[in-house]
Parts: structure tokens; sequence; C-alpha cells
């Protein structure tokens, strides 16, 4: 690691190796600002400090520079796959970003020896293989409803299920194999699993063809049952194909990437096609891409996009030609464990559908600008009749609510949002554990707050309006910390929930506004916003409270080792899943401390 001021980062370039890696900006904080890889970390980072104009993308975040850091790698591949990593785990505000894709429904067919059909949100590089994502919960649920009813996979949530002696209730229905008996070898298991998968690629044709395949054969063996069950099973995917209106493609599997972009809004669209079926659209916003190359952009897209663990065809087709096109080919063979090819069409179908997919992803790119500036103008306008409401001598453009939230008064947390000319303004959001014992003193904790808020006024965005959830007690509690503080000048006003009237400072009665007021609405979508964002916090803390709890439990689980297993297996759910020698590759712990945790969740160890 690298410190010091920017004279003294100078001298420290001279030891910078002339090698392939990956390197890391912080700030004065420590906290990681960017992440980037280079051919020569030397050079590369030695380009940063040259006296040449940069882009003021570039020249805010080496104001914010404080120290880097740098790690060698054998590759530019290799620094490619460690680059994804750290970005991923730190997540720097100067790295392209990609927006947009978090709440999003994906299917997923787990990597165990009787491999599951789950719904899930989070992608993990488990092994397992993720589907979508599905424009809603209710469209992912249709398809896994669908993918129930032909193929009879397990739905139990064991990571190995059995041995039992009398199979569950689905598999006496014929609903399920019931691998948990022993009734179906791993094989066959996987065999029907395979159907599902190439269901899921949108495939049906080779599944139709499997399944006439084994109807055949069960006609031959004289097994009537089951060849009846497998004529169903072909006319519901049958009708099912009739009922898709796809577009037909080019004829392969392939992804076709799309940057689309309009004036400070910039859009990826990609369009999923499998087997010569465009299947699924997918679209993505990007933040931090001034200054930044189109082709770069695009790549930083691919690295996080197929990074995350999303499923990679032979061929990805893009609108731009990639910088770094080569490499990125490279790192997804190696992920995909055989060849895939990145293509800039110029001519043919393929061109075609790349610029199909261009002019849908600029549309996309203008409907967000529209929605965006839409959005500001009634910011501005509900801004302006607040003003009118409550009498203020300038406009309320930046406004700040306080919240305060408490379980039985405990795990009390408070928390603070921003509003910028009337929409929200997450660069302002703030979270608060309140570390007074407050014993479920509400005034006591919103005076906590907001000393921490003010105590160093002097070179802070100060708001023109701070919004107190609650009544006359609570807006003076506000007050009289800001009196202390010497911040009189700030406007406090206070909304209560129940009968929704705001308490002003030195009035007796408080401000009845109209129901529909569009004033009181701004002032409502404060006081919401900043209870929401407190009441997640406290979740957030209650769930490690009991992860902590419980975990504790076991003999021979330390902190050290809870923060490790948790760091591995990022829930208490996956731990509970990890068989006993998961459990024990986790650094830190041995087979006897792994022996404990999985006889803890289970009864019973292996």
């Amino acid at each position: 690691m690298v410190s010091g001021n920017r004279a003294e980062l100078k001298d420290e370039l001279a030891l910078v190796p002339d090698k392939p890696g990956v390197y890391l900006f912080r700030n004065q904080a420590g906290t990681v600002i960017y992440v980037g890889k280079a051919v020569s970390l030397r050079n590369r980072i030695r380009s940063y400090f040259q006296s040449k104009p940069h882009h003021p993308r570039i020249a805010r975040m080496l104001q914010e520079l404080a120290r880097f850091e740098y790690i060698v790698t054998d590759s530019e591949v290799e620094a490619l796959v460690l680059e994804c990593n750290l970005i991923k785990e730190y997540q720097p505000k100067f790295n392209i970003n990609l927006k947009d894709d978090k709440s999003y429904p994906y299917l997923k067919v787990t990597a165990d020896e009787f491999p599951r059909v789950a719904i899930t949100r989070k992608l993990v590089r488990d092994g397992s293989r993720y589907f979508g994502p599905y424009p809603n919960v209710k469209a992912v649920r249709e398809t896994l409803d669908f993918l129930r009813k032909l193929f009879p996979f397990r739905t139990c949530r064991d990571k190995n299920p059995g041995p039992r002696s009398r199979p569950c209730l689905n598999a006496q229905i014929k609903k399920c194999l019931a691998p948990c008996t022993g009734r179906v070898s791993p094989e066959t298991y996987r065999e029907m699993i395979e159907q599902v998968v190439l269901f899921l690629e949108g495939k049906t044709e080779e599944v139709e063809k499997r399944i006439r395949a084994q109807m055949q054969k069960a006609v031959e063996s004289l097994n009537f049952e089951q060849a009846a069950r497998l004529r169903d099973q072909l006319t519901a995917i049958r009708q099912f194909r009739e009922q898709q209106r796809v577009a037909r493609a080019t004829g392969s599997d392939e992804d076709v990437l799309a940057l689309g972009s309009f004036l400070d809004e910039v859009c990826v669209l990609v369009f999923r096609v499998r087997g010569g079926n465009l299947v699924a659209e997918e679209h993505y916003f990007l933040t931090e891409t001034e200054g930044v190359n189109p082709g770069e952009v695009l790549g930083s897209f691919i690295k996080q996009y197929y990074h995350s663990g999303r499923e990679i065809p032979r061929t990805i087709l893009v609108s731009v030609p990639l910088p770094e096109g080569d490499l990125l080919s490279q790192w997804l063979s190696r992920e995909k464990g055989r060849k895939v090819e990145i293509r800039f069409p110029r001519r043919g179908r393929g061109k075609e559908l790349v610029q199909l997919a261009l002019k849908n992803a600029t549309m996309y790119a203008q409907q967000r600008h529209a929605k965006g500036v839409r959005s500001r103008e009634k910011g501005k306008q509900l801004v302006a009749e607040l003003q009118k409401a409550l009498d203020l001598p300038h406009l309320p453009r930046v406004l700040e609510c306080l919240d305060i939230s408490h379980l039985a008064g405990k795990e009390t947390v408070g928390s603070l949002v921003r509003f910028t000319e009337g929409c929200p303004d997450p660069s302002g959001y703030r979270r608060y554990r309140i570390q007074e014992e407050t014993g479920g003193d509400d005034y006591a904790a919103l005076q906590e707050v907001i000393r921490r808020r003010f105590r160093r006024p002097e070179g802070q965005l100060l708001p023109d309006l701070l919004v107190v959830d609650g009544g006359k007690g609570q807006l003076n509690a506000v007050l009289g910390v800001l009196s202390e503080l010497g911040l009189e000048g700030i406007r406090v006003v206070s909304l209560a929930k129940e009968e929704e009237v705001v308490y002003l400072p030195g009035e007796k009665d408080p401000l009845r506004l109209p129901l529909n007021h569009p004033g009181l609405h701004l002032l409502q979508q404060a006081r919401d916003e900043a209870h929401r964002f407190a009441v997640s916090y406290q979740r957030k803390l209650r769930e490690k409270r009991l992860k902590d709890s419980i975990l504790r439990q076991v003999p021979g689980i330390g902190k050290r080792r809870q923060e490790a297993l948790l760091r591995c297996f990022g829930s208490l759910s996956r731990i509970q899943e990890a068989s006993v020698e998961e459990l024990a590759a986790v650094p830190g712990m041995n087979r006897k401390a792994a022996f404990d945790l999985y006889n803890f969740f289970h009864g019973d160890g292996n």
C-alpha cells in the first residue's frame, strides 16, 4: 500500500512493478473509491499523475485519492477476474455501476446431487445455473408451477435428501421421484433435470424429442401408465410452444448487447437468443459513464453482467467494438469451459438484430430521461407550494427529514433522508445507531441524531427545511439542540402522523393543510421515506443479532469463526444447508467445529 500527499504518491510510483495486476484507490477514510486493472501497473498508475488535463470525472476521483495499493497477477486475464471480484466486493463510487437488476427474480437449478429448481433474487457463484431475470414475481412463479406440472423434481430444501423410509406426499401423488428414499438414481434424476434446463433455455423441440423417445421406450416395455404420463407432458409442451410469441433470430445461442444513450442517461439492452428464438429482453442503466469510451462502457458492463453467475452463451454480439474484446473472450471462454466469441457484426442478420437492440436501448434512455425531467419539474412545483404553505423566506430546495424507530425501547435507530428539489437524494441519506441508552425516549434519541448530524456544520450542506416525524414535543426537542449548536437559522417543522397536521415553531395550534395539498404530499413522502429507511436499518441489525445469537450457541463457534462463516456463505440459511466438508473448508474452522455446527442444525452428523 502506498499513501501520503500528492508529492509522496508520485515519489512512490517508481516502486510500482511493471507487471499485470489490479490497483485500488482509497480516500482519506480508507474507503475504496476505484478499482482498475492494467497490463502494466506502473504505466497505468503513473498516467493518473501526469501533468495533463483529466476528464472532470477522473479529476474528482484524484481529488479524493489519499492512497493506493495494488495486487500483482500472472496474466491480464487473472487481473480481469480479480478486478471483477473486487468491484463486486467494494462497489467503488467511481467505477461504472450497473443499476436496476437487484430486484429481478431468477429460476435457480442447484448444483446438488439431486438438484432443486427454486426462485431466487441473488446470483451466487456456487455452481448453480440461473435463468432469467423474469419481468416480475408472477411470471417466474407461473413458470415454476408449469415446470412442476411437467417434471417431478423435488421441492424439499434439504441439500442432500434422505434417507427416509417413507416418501413424502408429493411422491405419493407422482409429483416427485422421491430421491430421499433411493427410488431413483442420481443419473436418472439428472436426466430429468437436463430436460428442465433445456426447457428453460428455450429448446423445447429438444425436450419434445427426448420425451418422445422415452414414451416409445415405455410403450415397448408395456409400461402404459408411464407412457400416458409422458404423452400428457408432450401435449403440454407443444401447447406452451404454440402459445409463445417469439421472434426468429440467427438460429444459435447468443446474447445481443447494445449500448444506447440520451443526454445523461446510458442504457444497455440485452436480447437473449436460445435455439434461434428470442426468449428474453432485459435492460439496465449505468452510472459513472461520463467521459468513458462507449466500448469501455460496454466492456465494463459485460464484466459485471457475466461475473454475477449468468449463463454465458457461445456468441455475444455487441453494438460497438470493444477495446478489450479478445481479453473478455478469453475470460468468458475460461468461465464457460468452451470457446466464447464476441463479435461486432457489420452485415447480415446479426447487424439487423444489433440495430434493433440499439433502437430499443436508445428508447429506454430517452424514456428514463423524460421521466426524470417530469419528476424534477413536479418536485420543483411541490417545493414552491410548500414554501407558500409554510410561509418560508426561501424555497426549501434541500429538505431533510428525521425518524426514530425502536422495538419496545430496544435497538433504537435514527434515519435522515434528503430531498433535493422535491426528489429523493440518496447521497444525503444517513442512518444512526443510537449510542446512548434511551429506553424508548424518542426525544433523547432525536437529540442525539441532531447532535451527530450537525456537530461540524462548517463545510456541510445545511438543509433549507428540517422535518421531524412527530408532534410539538419532538419539534421542541430538536429546536433545543439546534439552539445549543448555534443553528437557530435552520427552519424546522414536525409532521404528526395520525392527524397529518404540521407544527411550526412558536405557534400554539398546528397548521392543517388540505389532504390533497401538494406541499403536504411532499412532507408525507419525506416522512414515509425516512420511516422506511429507519425500519430497513433496524431489520438489518435485528437479523445480524439473530445470526450472532444462533451461531454463538454452538460450542467452538466464537466471534472470528462466526464472521468467517457469514463472510463465506453470506446468510444463515446457506450455513444451515452446507455439508460438514463445506463448513470445515471455511478459514479458521476445523472438522470438529464443522461437525458440531452441522449437528446443531440437523440433529446428526455425517
